[in-house]
């Protein structure tokens, strides 16, 4: 590895914004001059409807960063919508330099990073994103992402330790059954969302807890549940209360809080580390 990390940025979702690229971009060079390298593939502000690009643009911006041996993470610029219609076509496509790189977001890169998880394709690290800049602390969400990234950096790390993957519930819930599941054996899965009904919250568990691949998991974590809309009528239980139910009725250990979610505070999570067979 160069003396610097080198971080280079693409959006396979979403369109990130210039101005959040450049406040980031300010914060690398003011903070971590000595050791990271920080650049921005253009993608990333192309506009194509909902997506920073059309899929065959998205994909191949992914796929070129990816396979550059001149980076060493790959920061993922934000989320929204989109990760899961990159070609799958691609994912032969990865080769060596590929699997030596860091994979650093969340939120919609869930789908993305579960399915280079499953392929045994680098290490995946659930973690913040450059369009957190925009949040109220975004600066000290964007630091924590960077000096894990620069050093690894383990003051960032979410705390319940463990072999464990971290995931939106909504995109955990769309995953399953595509190829990008991956083996949830004896981890935990630490959830969270944004912007879901309760009514939503309960009918994605359902889902999530009728597998038995996540049966097999040592159990699920509940981080927040952000920005809930009102249910109408009440539906009269908590998010947790929800969760708790649901492992229940499944035999799945509920193993208490994770500090994850769509906000300034979210922690870092990095995946377990496949090795693909030879």
């Amino acid at each position: 590895m160069a003396d610097k990390v080198r971080i280079a940025v693409v959006a396979p979702a979403n369109r990130l914004q210039p101005e959040a690229a450049a406040r980031v971009a300010d914060i690398a060079a003011r903070e971590f001059a000595a050791k990271v390298s920080l650049t921005f593939h253009p993608q990333c502000f192309l506009s194509s409807g909902h997506f920073a690009g059309d899929d065959a643009a998205r994909s191949a911006a992914f796929l070129e960063t990816a396979n550059d041996a001149g980076v060493d993470a790959v920061w993922f610029a934000r989320g929204g919508y989109g990760s899961g219609r990159l070609d799958d076509a691609l994912f032969a496509k990865l080769g060596r330099h590929a699997r030596d790189k860091i994979y650093f977001g969340y939120s919609d890169m869930g789908f993305l990073m579960a399915r280079l998880q499953r392929d045994g394709i680098g290490e995946c690290v659930h973690g913040p994103m450059v369009s957190d800049i925009n949040r109220d602390g975004g600066e000290a969400a964007v630091m924590r992402a960077l000096r894990f990234l620069a050093w690894r950096d383990e003051a960032g790390l979410e705390p319940s330790g463990g072999r464990r993957f971290a995931f939106n519930l909504t995109v955990l819930s769309n995953l399953l059954g595509t190829p990008a599941e991956p083996d949830f054996s004896g981890a935990e899965i630490l959830i969270e969302d944004v912007d879901e009904q309760h009514y939503r919250i309960d009918r994605a568990l359902l889902h999530v807890t009728a597998s038995a691949n996540v049966r097999a998991s040592a159990g699920l974590r509940l981080g927040r549940f952000s920005r809930i809309p009102e249910n109408d009528p009440p539906f009269e239980r908590t998010v947790e209360e929800i969760v708790r139910y649901w492992c229940d009725r499944a035999r799945i250990p509920y193993l208490g809080a994770a500090d994850i979610g769509h906000d300034a505070g979210n922690k870092i999570v990095p995946f377990p580390v496949r090795v693909p067979a030879a």
